[in-house]
């Protein structure tokens, strides 16, 4: 398979190239980026599969000459409001499998809308395939494979240590730090008892998961909220939160966007900021990587989670879905490697359905855990603990 990665030596991309050009069915890796000589410094440092190249993705021409010559894209290029359905599109038009970590709810409906497009050319998309959403999608699944049936599906992240990656092909502001303030502000989308919603974000939603303590983490705007009831009929509620130490601060910056009196730009500019000295926070620690995906200690909410509830065999039941590890992992890192996960789970047949999906509506998630348990050097994972979980995943039932 010949592989054409979009933002290939970004923050993120660079972690999918890094791990997919070792899979023993891809035969090469195009390294796009608007940035040519970032793109080809890249792919110069990675091994012989791998080639750089300038492109502009809104160069529609350019792009669709390029999905010519290989058989799937993987798409890291941010924003996704404003890049994810064209560059989508034109992938179905060139009979390329696609897969991405589209993390902007607005854009994921508008995906999914090319769905019937997508299955006629008997095209396999995945959206949302890096951490939230990705993960948590994948935790999610777990989670109501669990129960007999599901009602209420919450997935969550922590924003402590969610920095930008230092080494990366794009510079001044980064895209992940607009999509943030953009989900902090305005109005989201939640399913709420059965209906679409549109909330204010930051809005605190106690949570109860067994295995942990109850806390109170805040609504996020991601697409978790809206693909799980896509995919998933039984499922009336669902909401994708967030928490963190600075949320205090951060409601206030989100209150001068809402009320114009800041742009989103500069709100965006002060919260990468402050994700940079959290990180070097997270560095003076001793825990320069940023995220401890495990959440080990019960005391504190886990990192990265879901949570699914519901009934089994006619009881009301509840399971936590999270991960164990031994260690902590970067953004880029907790991002990337699952996007190559995904491609090699789709290269290796694993992913039979064609149309267009989020991770949970075409992957079955222990094949997906089995195959991110092979990459657990690169993700720190400690496969010994003793769990009832399936390998790397930790189930806290509540029954």
């Amino acid at each position: 398979m010949k592989v054409l990665a979009l933002g290939g030596s970004g923050g993120m991309g660079r972690f999918a190239v890094a791990t997919c050009m070792a899979f023993d069915n891809v035969s090469e890796v195009i390294v796009a980026d608007i940035n040519a000589d970032a793109a080809i410094a890249f792919a110069t440092s990675m091994n012989e599969k791998v080639s750089g190249i300038g492109l502009d993705v809104t160069d529609t021409n350019a792009l669709k000459s390029e999905m010519e010559k290989v058989d799937v894209v993987i798409n890291t290029v941010g924003p996704f409001y404003k890049y994810g359905p064209p560059i989508l599109e034109a992938a179905i038009d060139k009979s390329c499998h696609y897969l991405d970590i589209n993390d902007d709810w607005e854009p994921t409906l508008e995906m999914l809308a090319l769905h019937e497009k997508a299955e006629s050319n008997s095209i396999t998309a995945i959206l949302g395939m890096g951490a939230s959403p990705g993960l948590t999608n994948m935790l999610g699944a777990a989670a109501i494979q669990e129960l007999d049936e599901t009602e209420t599906l919450y997935t969550g992240w922590t924003m402590d240590g969610a920095a930008p990656e230092e080494e990366s092909s794009q510079s001044g502001l980064n895209a992940a730090m607009i999509h943030a303030v953009q989900q902090m502000t305005g109005k989201v989308r939640i399913q709420d008892k059965g209906e679409a919603k549109m909330v204010k974000p930051l809005k605190e939603i106690e949570v109860d998961l067994p295995g942990f303590n109850k806390f109170k983490p805040r609504i996020f705007g991601h697409p978790e909220a809206i693909t799980f009831p896509h995919h998933f009929d039984s499922i009336k509620n669902s909401i994708n939160l967030a928490h963190g130490s600075g949320f205090g601060l951060l409601k206030w910056i989100m209150k001068f966007v809402d009320w114009k009196i800041i742009s989103v730009e500069k709100a965006a500019s002060i919260v990468q900021n402050l994700s940079s000295d959290k990180r070097k926070e997270l560095e003076e620690a001793g825990m320069e990587n940023g995220i401890d995906l495990s959440g080990a200690n019960s005391e504190d909410p886990p990192p990265l989670y879901a949570v699914a509830s519901g009934k089994k065999e006619g009881q009301e039941a509840a399971c936590t879905a999270t991960f164990k590890s031994s260690g902590l992992i970067s953004m880029g890192e907790a991002t990337g490697i699952p996007l190559a996960c995904g491609l090699k789970l789709l290269i290796d047949g694993k992913i039979q359905k064609k149309g267009v999906f989020a991770p949970e509506g075409a992957i079955n998630p222990y094949d997906f855990f089995k195959e991110l348990n092979g990459m657990s050097d690169a993700l720190d994972l400690d496969e010994d603990i003793n769990t009832n979980g399936p390998e790397m995943v930790n189930i806290f039932r509540s029954w």
